[in-house]
């Protein structure tokens, strides 16, 4: 009498690798499909590293809120023509460089990074810091490279080259102040704007 004939069984063993694998593949769909930019950007608007706008100052400094105390920040390494320093008149392409600042923040948080060359405060006890926006935009460098901002040698910081090099380039393009304004060139190679007129 012939045998019966049975199909082996087979345990499941590759049931969790087959769970990972399809939710890769689900997770690959939803990040191509742009399912995932909405809960990336609220991850880094709620980072707890980004400060509030309480408001904005000028083209370099803001004053932020941190844990309810408001705190100046003076951008590291750049200085922006004036707008209403005391006993000082408005300089060509300052209101153009506070509102290029207030423009690229808009609503945004910003991260603060300190120098290690540099000090924790100014003179005028401001904090001294870079700015980042949540894309990782240094703003300090931006300034400058739209011709925004000066670069400012008068004190040691990690990025001088940098903004150096970027001013360089913007003066070399007219960009911003450098084809709008006749820039005054000071000692130690900084430069300040002309009154604005």
């Amino acid at each position: 009498m012939a045998g019966t004939f049975r199909l082996p069984t087979r345990k499941p063993k590759g049931v969790i690798g087959t769970i990972i694998f399809v939710l890769a593949i689900a997770l690959w769909v939803a990040q191509q499909a742009g399912w995932l930019d909405g809960a990336k950007q609220a991850v880094v608007t709620n980072d707890p590293g980004l400060y509030s706008i309480d408001h904005f100052v000028d083209g370099d400094t803001i004053a932020v809120n941190m844990n309810g105390s408001v705190q100046t920040v003076r951008f590291i390494g750049i200085d922006t023509p004036e707008t209403h320093k005391p006993n000082t008149p408005v300089q060509c392409y300052g209101p153009a460089a506070a509102a290029e600042t207030k423009t690229l923040i808009g609503t945004n948080k910003v991260r603060l990074e300190t120098d290690p060359q540099s000090t924790n405060k100014d003179r005028y006890d401001r904090l001294l810091r870079y700015i980042y926006l949540p894309d990782g935009t240094l703003l300090n460098a931006k300034l400058v490279e739209g011709g925004y901002a000066f670069y400012y040698p008068y004190f040691p910081f990690t990025k001088s080259k940098q903004f150096s090099d970027l001013q360089t380039a913007a003066q070399a393009a007219n960009k911003g102040l450098w084809g709008n304004c006749h820039p005054i060139k000071k000692d130690k190679g900084g430069y300040e704007s002309n009154v604005a007129g």
